[in-house]
């Protein structure tokens, strides 16, 4: 895992966002897999600007969002549907049917989540996935758990993951308490991974994540097993 520890927010975002450059500059049909929270805001903002001075064309890339809650409107502002919509993808050229996320109104959640893995696998996997950490060490709404699924799948959210998100909604009882979320084994296969975090909060888990060993309590920690994980991260995120 290469470590890029970076002054401030700002830096980390800039740092992530040249990452992206670079890799849709040498594939423009990159398929770029998409996360959500208040980390990568940022990254997304300076992937506007370079869309908008023409530094970065994504009219041939692929996306696929990590996650969505469930049940959730697509308009809900709080969907991250919604989401993507506002902080990207309405700020960039990228072609709206390759712009794909999972479904949180659908009435079959499990066909939704096959059918999405099928989608992914159909365009190769995923060349570059952008991932935030949550807390407990999440990646995705991947939750700590004895039983880790491997694919797309419906899961329940843990009680800390709920209080966290509350920040979003008017109160924790608005939070969805299940969510759709693209599986472990789907995130190791990505080519390349950026795992970005930032602030005080997030220091006890990249503590955790470069610790020795792999705990099997933090779902993050499989990202050891990966050959091209660079962490990106700011100087109140990171332990040493």
């Amino acid at each position: 895992m290469r470590i890029t520890v970076c002054e401030n927010y700002d830096e980390m975002s800039k740092k992530a966002a040249q990452l992206v450059l670079a890799q849709v500059t040498l594939k423009p049909n990159s398929v770029l897999g998409f996360a959500t929270g208040s980390t990568p805001l940022g990254l997304y903002e300076n992937l506007s600007e370079m869309c908008s001075a023409g530094q970065i064309d994504f009219s041939n890339t692929v996306s696929f969002n990590l996650d969505e809650y469930y049940p959730i409107k697509k308009d809900d502002p709080n969907s991250y549907n919604a989401y993507m919509q506002e902080n990207l993808f309405s700020k960039i050229n990228i072609k709206r049917e390759n712009a794909h996320l999972l479904n949180g109104e659908t009435d079959d959640p499990e066909g939704e989540c096959e059918n999405y893995e099928r989608m992914i696998g159909r365009v190769g996997g995923i060349d570059m996935q952008i991932l935030g950490i949550g807390s407990n060490g999440h990646i995705g709404f991947n939750e700590p758990d004895s039983v880790m699924y491997p694919y797309t799948h419906i899961t329940h959210l843990t009680e800390s993951t709920i209080k966290a998100n509350s920040r979003f909604f008017s109160s924790v009882d608005e939070v969805p308490k299940k969510a759709l979320t693209v599986g472990i084994l789907t995130i190791l296969n990505s080519k390349r991974i950026i795992l970005m975090a930032n602030g005080a909060g997030k220091k006890q888990v990249i503590s955790e994540l470069l610790g020795d060993g792999m705990k099997l309590n933090l779902p993050a920690a499989l990202l050891k097993l990966h050959p091209d994980v660079t962490l990106i991260c700011d100087k109140e995120a990171y332990p040493k």
